[in-house]
């Protein structure tokens, strides 16, 4: 008996090592990144300095986009005029101001002439004005024409094809004239707050870690910037917005933000093809009825007179088929017949994707908190309608830099409610601006797509009540929730099959990400941070048949199958993230969370 018993617990013992060795396989370690894995519970940092220095200014700005270089021209410009001085610094993430910009770009230059009156006088890079607009609904084999008419919010007359990155370089060039202290290759990765609750700053990113979470000989602390006053203007999807959000409730009177993701090519064609200033638009196929988004074709000039087209396509993360793969149906756009032609015998030099917003007014947070507040594209102020929101993103940053200056004198010397400024203004004067009467104008656009009738719905309600009524009308349109709730089980969906890509006009997405110029310390915690390292195999892949490893559009996510046993499990490939923020909006189970990589981190855009 006892022999026999022996036998057992032996079996057994082997059966549940090797269970566990499977276990391990399958969930491995992936996360170290300390805001999961806290160092205070790690010995490896019992002994290791952790005092940062700090500085003191009047204003920092995170975030040198469009909203961050337009808020610290301003507020400069508005010290200049009151013959006073306010020190003002600014932190960008990218190793070069506009190194981290994407966009179409079609702009608008009201800010811009706002802002920079003379900008033309001072050479900035826009050389485009838009020439010809076209417009097309497509079926797979043809193009049918949508009259563009005055009014209409596809009209660019007036607007400009720019090289978006350059502009934003030359904005932050203006800015250093004028004194604002510009700090690229320099995340923010943590906000700082007083005792009293309100933000104090923001924390710069540490240096010197290892991939398995551990110092290295080389750590070095990040550095404390302490402000009277924070401006969050981060983008879509900010990382520290997303806090501030949960801090301070400021998504409490409002709907979960929508969003979508678009990926952009740069071509250089051949030089009879080109039409300088012509701004090409379709909507239809690739995508069913049911799947928002469309393309642009932008021909581009710059100081080279290169024959440029800027092509992209932009897919709305509120689809629901988790086999939809955004990039390959980008690459499948291209093959249609009236648009392959443009890039035949051309070649492609760029690639890259980002996150934007689509929702709108219904969407837009609380802007102002105790000491700060959120501008651009953070908060959201993007029109879908015209697929513009550059111009809004830098007025609603003048706006900001207005209600501050104004509020740092009128609280100059007094005693105030908090430590940190609370622009509460801002809020007021926000409302007062065009931004405002132009967010609401375009309310129900975007969300009139999610009726049954997909996107013919969305174009009747378009041509009904924008078109007549100018967004007049006294309802507004819900969304119905936010975008990763949207995605449906696989087993309700049809698997998508997409063609081989010729490399001709066509392409892989390995090949297309050398092209990003994307690049990561590969020993360094993943940036990509799991609150479980296995929800991703336990849910996502076994509901939904892992959709990460498709609304990626790096190639950061993979599953593969396990070195022993049946299964797979789930790989990060860091150092290949573009900081698109798709996987930290689309993720069903909101389990990755996207924090900042170590300064220097990501893509190399040229002028994208």
């Amino acid at each position: 008996m006892r022999n026999a018993l022996s036998l057992i617990a032996s079996h057994c013992s082997r059966s549940i090592c090797r269970r566990n060795h499977v276990d391990a396989g399958k969930y491995p370690k992936i996360t170290t990144h300390y805001t999961v894995v806290p160092r205070e519970t790690d010995s490896r940092w019992k002994d290791v300095d952790m005092a940062r220095d700090s500085d003191e200014v009047d204003v920092v700005i995170v975030g040198g986009g469009p909203a961050g270089m337009s808020a610290a021209i301003r507020l400069k410009q508005l010290a200049q005029e009151n013959n006073t001085d306010i020190r003002v610094c600014l932190v960008e993430k990218s190793s070069e101001i506009g190194g981290h910009i994407l966009s179409g770009a079609c702009i608008e230059p009201l800010a811009l002439n706002e802002l920079i009156p003379d900008w033309k006088e001072k050479g900035a890079p826009i050389y485009a004005p838009v020439t010809e607009d076209k417009f097309h609904f497509l079926t797979e084999k043809r193009a049918f024409p949508i009259p563009i008419l005055p009014g209409m919010p596809m009209n660019n007359h007036g607007n400009y094809v720019v090289r978006l990155g350059h502009v934003v370089r030359w904005l932050g060039e203006q800015a250093e004239e004028l004194g604002v202290e510009i700090y690229p290759g320099t995340p923010a990765s943590e906000v700082l707050f007083h005792e009293d609750g309100s933000v104090k700053g923001i924390a710069t990113g540490d240096v010197g870690i290892a991939k398995d979470g551990s110092p290295k000989d080389q750590f070095a602390r990040g550095m404390e910037l302490h402000a009277k006053c924070t401006i969050f203007a981060e983008g879509c999807h900010g990382h520290l917005a997303k806090q501030l959000y949960s801090r301070f409730d400021l998504r409490k009177d409002c709907e979960p933000q929508s969003y979508a993701i678009g990926l952009k090519e740069l071509w250089e064609i051949q030089p009879e093809k080109h039409r300088p200033g012509r701004v090409e638009h379709t909507i239809g196929w690739p995508l069913d009825k049911n799947t928002y988004g469309g393309s642009f074709i932008y021909h581009v000039t710059d100081e080279n007179k290169s024959p440029l087209v800027a092509v992209g396509y932009v897919i709305g993360l509120d689809y629901n088929n988790p086999y939809l793969h955004p990039f390959k149906e980008f690459q499948k756009f291209k093959m249609h017949p009236a648009v392959r032609k443009t890039f035949e015998g051309g070649n492609r030099i760029s690639y890259g994707a980002r996150a934007l917003n689509e929702g709108g007014y219904q969407n837009i947070p609380k802007l102002a908190f105790p000491g700060g507040c959120l501008v651009g594209c953070s908060p959201g102020f993007m029109n879908v309608p015209k697929i513009k929101g550059s111009h809004n993103a830098m007025k609603s940053a003048m706006v900001a830099a207005e209600s501050i200056f104004e509020t740092l004198v009128e609280e100059e010397g007094k005693e105030t409610e908090t430590k940190g400024l609370f622009p509460k203004v801002y809020e007021d004067n926000i409302r007062k601006s065009r931004v405002w009467d132009e967010m609401k104008s375009v309310r129900n656009v975007r969300p009139s797509f999610h009726s049954p009738l997909g996107i013919y719905g969305g174009m009747i309600y378009t041509g009904i009540f924008y078109l007549l009524g100018r967004g007049k009308e006294p309802w507004t349109l819900s969304f119905g929730g936010p975008d990763y709730k949207k995605l449906k089980p696989a087993k309700e969906c049809i698997p998508i099959e997409y063609p081989k890509p010729d490399g001709k006009i066509t392409f892989d997405l390995l090949t297309s990400v050398a092209l990003t110029g994307t690049n990561h310390e590969p020993d360094q915690p993943p940036h990509l941070t799991l609150k479980d390292d296995t929800v991703q195999v336990k849910r996502n892949l076994a509901t939904f048949d892992g959709p990460e490893a498709r609304f990626c559009p790096a190639g950061v996510y993979e599953y593969v199958p396990l070195e022993e046993g049946e299964g797979m499990r789930f790989q990060i490939n860091a150092t290949n993230c573009i900081h698109c923020k798709t996987c930290d909006i689309k993720d069903p189970s909101q389990n990755i969370n996207w924090v900042v990589p170590e300064p220097g981190g990501g893509p190399a855009y040229d002028g994208m």
